[in-house]
């Protein structure tokens, strides 16, 4: 690393700030990050829309796909987040961005080859080692280069990337698998990535950290004085169980609806491809932005930070009615997907406020490190179980119900936001104080 107080540092850093004055190149690394972020998430969900043909080809259960698409990539992805985010907070976080995006992307690849349960399991292992390194150093360089007041709305943008990724990969391998096969699939969504970690490298100047607030640059603290820190805001606590929670239900929902149309209403897999991939997709964007930018107007007009889990709050309480009706009452595959826009749409508000009131609760040398433990326990929880469990709870159902066994999984995980909002509840009462109390 270069010492601080070097000459040269100082000159170098004077200039790349010079570069991000310029709002052209400041969109323009929010792009690339934001389009990784596409690619991460193709890659993470494109196996969503293969599951029937993985399921029937390796002769495997409901619970043992939702391992696949969940506990086997979440396991790996939530343990290497924390000691990757402490490597991005000591050092170029470019750099850590454009080596795990060229990892995820060959393992990716890899998942084409597999012959059986184990050797995918593996190889989606390998996906989350690469995926543990993208988001915390990505929100920490977004935190950094966009105004305090413009930081939920750059990353809503940057959050765009989760339903981009699902609205890609689920077209995209949906026409893969039709006329050629899941194996194929996987090769070519995975390869582009490595393009993608080779522009990330060339383009993007690593930012000097506090430059939003125009702060001196500091040692990043221990990642023992951050937990600590973090476990000592009662809002935190909170605001960690509400998303991961939120995540438990939209990842254990998402993560089955193409298989649940193709199964329980017989849609072909071309049309489950464009029908969900657009409408979740769309509906996910819009409300992924709105979101971030809502929160922002709040918070502004009000000046009061409690919006931006108000704004998570009142969503997830909305989308519960609508997603239970989805399951529940739709005659047909083609309804259920223009009905489940709506759930989708208030889904997706949650996750920009919640990253940016996570940064404003730390020190500018502590954001990717807040990142990676909220992450922690959001995918570790979320992703980790919320489709394992939806699955097995299917395959209880399955055999009194049938087909419908599904559906009925779907509406007891969509359930557990009864228990999400209750914590987002909880964090209102301590997240302005512990807020106001961050350190600079």
């Amino acid at each position: 690393m270069e010492k601080l107080d070097s000459a040269e540092y100082a000159e170098k850093r004077v200039e790349i700030i010079e570069s991000y004055k310029n709002p052209y190149y400041r969109y323009l690394v929010l792009g690339i990050l934001t389009t990784v972020y596409i690619s991460n998430f193709v890659d993470r969900q494109v196996i969503n829309v293969l599951a029937q043909y993985i399921i029937e080809d390796l002769s495997i259960s409901d619970g043992q796909f939702g391992m696949l698409s969940g506990l086997a990539f979440a396991f790996i992805y939530t343990t290497l987040s924390i000691p990757i985010a402490r490597w991005a907070d000591l050092n170029n976080r470019r750099n850590v961005v454009a080596i795990s995006a060229a990892l995820w992307s060959m393992m990716t690849a890899l998942c084409g080859l597999a012959q059986n349960f184990t050797q995918l399991f593996l190889a989606r292992f390998g996906v989350g080692i690469g995926e543990a390194g993208g988001s915390p150093p990505s929100h920490s360089i977004v935190s950094d280069i966009f105004p305090a007041e413009q930081r939920a709305t750059a990353l809503s943008i940057y959050s765009l990337g989760v339903y981009g990724g699902i609205l890609v990969g689920t077209v995209g391998g949906a026409y893969l698998v039709e006329y050629f096969d899941w194996r194929t699939a996987f090769v070519v969504v995975g390869l582009p990535g490595v393009l993608l970690a080779l522009l990330v490298r060339l383009v993007i100047k690593e930012p000097p950290r506090g430059m939003a607030e125009s702060r001196p640059d500091t040692e990043p603290p221990k990642f023992t004085y951050v937990l600590k820190f973090l476990w000592e805001r009662k809002s935190f606590r909170h605001l960690a169980l509400a998303c991961a929670l939120h995540a438990f239900v939209t990842y254990g929902i998402g993560n089955f609806m193409p298989l649940f149309l193709g199964r329980v209403h017989g849609m072909p897999i071309l049309d489950i491809g464009w029908y969900y991939g657009l409408v979740a997709g769309i509906a996910g964007l819009s409300g992924t932005l709105f979101g971030g930018w809502s929160a922002d107007f709040m918070v502004k007009k009000t000046k009061n930070k409690n919006w931006y889990i108000w704004i998570p709050f009142v969503s997830t309480i909305i989308a519960m009615p609508f997603a239970l009706s989805t399951f529940l009452l739709m005659p047909n595959g083609y309804i259920t997907v223009y009905s489940y826009f709506i759930p989708t749409f208030f889904g997706g508000w949650y996750l920009a406020p919640c990253l940016a009131a996570n940064h404003f609760l730390v020190g500018i040398r502590m954001r990717a490190m807040a990142s990676a433990i909220l992450l922690f326990v959001l995918n570790l929880i979320g992703l980790g179980f919320g489709p394992m469990l939806t699955g097995f709870v299917s395959d209880f159902l399955t055999p009194e119900f049938g087909d419908n066994g599904l559906r009925y999984a779907l509406s007891l995980t969509m359930l557990v936001n009864i228990w999400c909002a209750f914590h987002y509840y909880r964090c209102l009462k301590t997240i302005k104080q512990d807020i106001d109390r961050a350190p600079p």
